[in-house]
């Protein structure tokens, strides 16, 4: 069947100035594909470094360092990287002048026959996400998994078919200006995050809703029962709601209750496996197949869903198990980047642990982890900017309890960090790096983090 919209997206491109901001990793198979598609392509980077696959293309041109910005309202269109602020004084003057803004995803979902799915969140995204593609593809369905995870998708368009499924993971830098239908949306959770990116809190929730602002009637939204904000979107959706919680039923969708994981979704309905067969560790991972779950249960069927919940040990710096050496688990939690993330894992455990946190400052308050260091930590390890404000949350919340601080150290690095803890740590004990913070001080992401310390690990 032939995709008009791609076609007709062909013909407007061919010729046309398009100005791609940021020529990292995920913007290369986007510009590959719009200069194949014949466009006159401007690659720009804030960054001196022209990646060496470009170099070779025919038709291209590239800006880069304080200049990149140079004429952008010369352009046709502007395909703009999740980490470039569409506010950006430039872009908005381009557009004003009538430039076309978008982005590689943006562009992808309009194109796109498949059945779009996404998920945001504050947390949890990754990790159900990857639930949600293992859940169809366990139950046959072809399925691409895109946007914060896996690879870009916009040069595999051409592929697809309305067969096929796409599963999403948008950051809210990516939901900025999103105006693309999304058919099945999901909501993890929310809480204040990228404070240093978004003007205020509310910037960063306005642009989480933009997931489900352009579904139709047929579309599915799922949202958290148990979250202090997302019920309220309710009234904003114009598809069907569908809810998940961890502490109470819903009227339709999954959940949590007496042990067992349960669906409410019509023709679905009853339980779906006992909880302590989950693979993955804590309640925050019940919650995350809970939401997958709600997001295709009656695409893919309950067998489907406990039978890889059974086997998926889950994500990499995700709560990872590094190692057990000496009686002591380690563990890498290093997407933890926020403090609601490493609560999440704190609660995962049933003692009290060593935890190593602490890294970029995204500008957001740590008052709330003061309660969970309290009752979950025995020693904490602190590196980086954030090492104040999390030592501080602690300090408070042991003096509003009347109690003993656990013993708290600091250092300048993760190795030093990580081989205080090999000393203290004892026969049954546990050592996570759980940051509660950005990874933009010291590494270049999250990932690079992660390995980083499971290298270290490896090592003792």
């Amino acid at each position: 069947m032939e995709n008009k919209r791609l076609e007709e997206f062909k013909k407007n491109i061919k010729g046309k100035k398009v100005s791609v901001i940021g020529m990292g990793v995920s913007n290369i198979p986007a510009i590959k594909y719009l200069n194949k598609l014949g466009a006159y392509v401007i690659g720009r980077d804030k960054k001196d470094k022209i990646p060496e696959e470009l170099k070779q293309l025919e038709n291209i041109e590239f800006l880069t360092g304080e200049d990149y910005l140079k004429n952008l309202k010369e352009s046709d269109y502007i395909f703009r990287s999740p980490g470039v602020k569409p506010s950006t004084p430039e872009i908005v003057e381009a557009v004003e002048s009538g430039v076309i803004l978008t982005s590689e995803m943006e562009t992808f979902i309009h194109l796109t026959t498949a059945t779009v799915i996404a998920i945001t969140g504050s947390d949890g995204k990754t990790t159900t996400t990857t639930l949600t593609s293992l859940f169809l593809k366990e139950s046959g369905k072809k399925v691409y998994v895109g946007g914060n995870i896996g690879t870009p998708l916009l040069d595999k368009v051409e592929k697809m078919t309305s067969e096929d499924f796409v599963v999403l993971e948008l950051s809210s830098f990516q939901l900025m200006t999103m105006k693309e239908r999304i058919h099945r949306a999901a909501i993890t959770n929310l809480a204040p995050n990228h404070l240093d990116y978004h003007k205020d809190y509310e910037e960063y929730i306005e642009a989480k809703t933009n997931i489900f602002k352009s579904q139709n009637e047929g579309d599915i939204l799922v949202l958290n029962q148990d979250d202090e904000l997302t019920p309220r979107f309710e009234k904003l959706a114009k598809g069907a709601i569908r809810e998940f919680s961890i502490k109470d039923s819903v009227r339709c969708g999954v959940y949590y209750k007496d042990g067992k994981i349960i669906s409410s979704v019509e023709n679905n309905e009853g339980k779906i496996m006992d909880a302590k067969d989950v693979k993955l560790v804590g309640m925050h991972n019940i919650a995350n197949i809970c939401t997958a779950a709600s997001l295709v249960i009656d695409i893919c069927g309950k067998d489907a869903i406990k039978k890889v919940a059974m086997s998926f040990g889950g994500v990499e710096h995700r709560m990872e198990l590094v190692r057990e050496i000496n009686g002591v688990k380690w563990y890498n939690d290093s997407i933890a980047s926020s403090p609601s993330r490493t609560i999440a894992g704190l609660k995962a455990f049933n003692k009290k642990i060593i935890l190593i946190a602490g890294g970029y400052d995204k500008h957001i308050p740590y008052d709330v982890m003061g309660p969970y260091l309290i009752d979950k930590v025995k020693l904490l390890i602190l590196v980086g900017t954030t090492s104040n404000k999390i030592k501080e949350s602690a300090l408070q919340e042991a003096k509003k309890q009347g109690v003993e601080p656990m013993p708290i150290v600091e250092f300048n690095n993760l190795k030093d960090a990580v081989d205080y803890a090999n000393k203290n740590a004892k026969n049954g004990d546990i050592v996570a790096m759980s940051p509660a913070s950005a990874s933009f001080d010291l590494y270049e992401n999250f990932m690079v983090r992660g390995e980083y310390f499971k290298e270290l690990v490896s090592k003792l």
